[in-house]
């Protein structure tokens, strides 16, 4: 496993890191004991950062993650979880909930801390309450030693510059926009590195689009861009190969993108990704599902409030 300094902090994080959304059975019934093996496999193989959220499972993801994290020594991994987003459309900023959502998290997570807390989709919370309460209570928990570090994420690029103009972070999650079908992460680096921020880029399969399997009924992108992915993953099934792989490989391999999260409760599949990444990239390959997909290179779909616009 590589592994890549994040921002200033003084993490060095493993090019790939585990999303412990599926924990919450966010994309299928899982078995909690498989995805309990699935954390430990992750960790056992070199993977040091996890991510999870209260949002994921509605708490769900952050006990199962709890449990699996009981009995290894806190310091063979960093962990970060979120604040701010707790329902489909239940969104709160304030300082108060903030600090005390932070405090469910540590019972559930059975820890005293977190290495990274981020304000949880920010973009359909209000801009006031983000840039007044829930950033100014991130710096109060990290001056507690409750957080060591604190960050935003979202989808939209544009809340990071806004976010960044005004005020210092350590670190941002951004996702969907740094695959086979979206680079436009990239645009925001220099911006990251003239304010010395971390960068955690996650869903490399843009949350499925990427996939041989159905992409799920609740995907926002539009018909077009689930029909040229599509086209993708099944022109790499014919040359025997996985978009899959090629999407976390493909995610991995750029020195800029400290590391990448994969979400899966699976032991077998987080060992595969893992293997993918120590695996040389089909560059041939590459090339052709890149032309596939080019008609919708960096194409997204909106979320959030005009506020942010």
């Amino acid at each position: 496993m590589k592994y890549r300094k994040l921002g200033q902090t003084e993490l060095e994080v493993s090019v790939l890191s585990y999303g412990a959304s599926s924990l919450g059975s966010v994309f299928r019934d899982i078995n909690e004991a498989e995805g309990i093996k699935s954390v430990h496999a992750a960790i056992d193989q070199g993977i040091n950062l996890i991510d999870v959220s209260p949002y994921y499972g509605l708490t769900k993801a952050e006990t199962v993650l709890g449990k699996a994290l009981v009995d290894i020594s806190r310091d063979k991994y960093f962990l970060s979880t979120k604040v701010g987003r707790y329902g489909e459309n239940s969104f709160d900023f304030s300082r108060n909930k903030i600090k005390q959502s932070l405090e469910e998290s540590l019972q559930r997570l059975g820890t005293d801390y977190v290495d990274i807390l981020y304000l949880h989709d920010i973009e359909f919370g209000s801009c006031k309450q983000v840039m007044e309460e829930g950033l100014p209570a991130l710096e109060d928990l990290k001056k507690q030693g409750k957080i060591r570090f604190y960050g935003v994420s979202g989808l939209p690029l544009t809340i990071f510059e806004k976010v960044l103009n005004k005020k210092e972070l350590d670190v941002i999650l951004s996702y969907c926009h740094y695959s086979l079908n979206d680079t436009s992460l990239l645009s925001i680096i220099p911006l990251l590195k003239e304010k010395q921020v971390g960068l955690v880029n996650a869903s490399p399969l843009s949350m499925g689009l990427l996939s041989p399997r159905p992409v799920a009924d609740w995907h926002p992108a539009d018909e077009e861009m689930k029909r040229i992915c599509h086209k993708a993953a099944d022109f790499c099934k014919e040359q025997g190969e996985d978009i899959v792989k090629l999407a976390v490989q493909y995610s991995v391999q750029n020195d800029l993108i400290p590391t990448t999260l994969v979400s899966t409760a699976s032991e077998k599949n987080i060992t595969k990704n893992i293997k993918w990444t120590e695996e040389p990239m089909n560059k041939e390959l590459l090339e052709e599902v890149l032309d596939i997909l080019k008609p919708i290179h960096n194409k997204t779909w909106p979320s959030g409030n005009d506020e942010w616009n």
